[in-house]
């Protein structure tokens, strides 16, 4: 405790810590690539120092595959992939992966279903060839399917009670219509209507190799991965690749924005969307984009976040967006306002906006949102999985390895004058959707102010 008291030497007191440089471009590894005979991709990277291998197959099936009565069908699908195989009871299959030192899962996504995990490097193989077999040979024991279903109407009925949930289903239903896209959540009755034999013809349907690409990154013996992949997924039917239904996104077309308002009586706090469609990942103004949301209300020190949280108090934790699916993407700023604030809330939030449409930001302020920005992908691209994540992504979107090296370059290339062209030319607030979940008695006269309201 006496040193505690003791005063710091005079050197000390007066040295300041280095001033942070800029972050650099990450240097990208070029994965090895090879195609099997049916047309399975396989890419092997070998990455990082620690002796253990991130395995992942990547199917081109998710909720975009729905049809409307199949809303999070998929998900079923995959909660019930991990329940067995032929050859594997869902416990085998859990013990096989812990004994190498990992585990593995299946992830639902919108466009992608994955399943796969982490092991030991001396593992790799075994681990290819585990997740062959949960990807080609689930078993769907019918004993698991209604408590399967019992756990999903769990969760939905906990979801659908939060009103933020609401406001999104509103939102992506207003942006994207009858494309699933525009479904998030489906009704207690289409999941109880689910049976084995929608499951089996689901996977069927979509599980081949046309729509499967496998990702081995970290420490691993090169050939052996390599033969295990070809045994393992040799013989699996090519298929035929099927598109997607393209997406074409909605903004509003009034010459005002147009207001869905949901009603949720007795309310204490609204739950607000507020956004519109903007270009996607394989768009030149992308990145220009990202940097102009982050300055936005994409970060803590945000001008939106610190409008309506740090100077008003109308929330806690707003944030915007951009969220990206294939071949289209949307911008949004969510927040849970005060009820008495939700008119106040709309108008700081299109204010700010236009204030950044009409001024370029300060050199300093947008500085920091680039190396906040350089930074946290960076770090991103650090482990098995966030490297493993960047390269799904290029695939995904069939953008070249030069998007993710020249990213952080890219990133500072951004300039203030490019930042308010952005805000000016894809967030134009007359174009905007917005939707409300209140308690509509108190917060219809406050968002009429705003434009055209739809009521539910």
């Amino acid at each position: 405790m006496l040193g505690l008291a003791l005063p710091l030497p005079a050197a000390a007191q007066k040295e300041a810590p280095p001033e942070p440089g800029p972050a650099k471009n990450i240097t990208l590894p070029t994965p090895r690539t090879f195609t099997l005979d049916n047309g399975l991709e396989v890419k092997l990277l070998e990455y990082g120092t620690v002796p253990k291998v991130a395995v992942q197959l990547v199917m081109r099936v998710g909720n975009v595959d729905e049809a409307a009565d199949e809303v999070w069908l998929t998900d079923l699908m995959g909660d019930m992939m991990i329940e067995g195989t032929a050859s594997r009871s869902g416990e085998q299959i859990a013990l096989e992966a812990a004994s190498m030192g990992g585990s593995l899962n299946v992830g639902v996504g919108l466009d992608e279903t994955t399943i796969g995990g982490d092991a030991l490097a001396e593992f790799a193989p075994a681990m290819i060839a585990l997740v062959a077999d949960v990807a080609r040979n689930p078993a769907f024991p019918a004993t698991e399917l209604e408590r399967l279903k019992a756990d999903m109407l769990r969760s939905l009925a906990i979801t659908m009670s939060r009103p933020q949930s609401l406001a999104q289903q509103t939102f992506m239903a207003a942006l994207y219509g009858d494309h699933p896209y525009g479904r998030v959540f489906p009704t207690p009755e289409i999941v109880s209507a689910f049976t084995l034999d929608q499951v089996r013809a689901f996977h069927d349907e979509h599980f081949d190799a046309s729509r499967a690409r496998l990702y081995v990154v970290g420490q691993f013996d090169d050939a052996a991965v390599e033969e295990a992949a070809r045994q393992a997924f040799a013989g699996w039917a090519a298929g035929s690749e099927v598109a997607p239904a393209p997406a074409t996104a909605r903004a509003s077309s009034r010459g005002r924005p147009v207001i869905h308002l949901v009603d949720r009586p007795g309310a204490v706090q609204s739950s607000i969307y507020i956004g519109l469609p903007v270009v996607d990942p394989t768009h030149a103004d992308y990145v220009p984009l990202q940097v102009t949301n982050t300055l936005l209300g994409g970060a803590f020190s945000s001008r939106i976040t610190r409008n309506i949280r740090e100077d008003k108090g109308y929330t806690y934790s707003p944030f915007s967006m951009v969220s990206s699916r294939y071949r289209t993407a949307f911008w949004a700023e969510i927040a849970d306002v005060t009820t008495a604030v939700t008119g106040a809330s709309i108008g700081e939030i299109i204010k700010e906006i236009e204030r950044l449409a009409a001024e370029p930001p300060p050199v300093e302020e947008l500085q920091g949102v680039q190396n906040y920005m350089a930074g946290t992908f960076t770090l991103s691209a650090a482990s098995r999985f966030g490297m493993l994540g960047q390269l799904r992504m290029l695939d995904l979107h069939g953008l070249p390895a030069s998007y993710l090296r020249n990213y952080v370059q890219n990133v500072y290339a951004v300039t203030p004058a490019d930042v308010q062209r952005i805000a000016r030319q894809y967030l134009a607030t007359d174009r905007m959707v917005i939707t409300v979940v209140g308690d509509r008695s108190q917060i219809l006269e406050q968002v009429q102010a705003f434009g055209e309201v739809i009521t539910d």
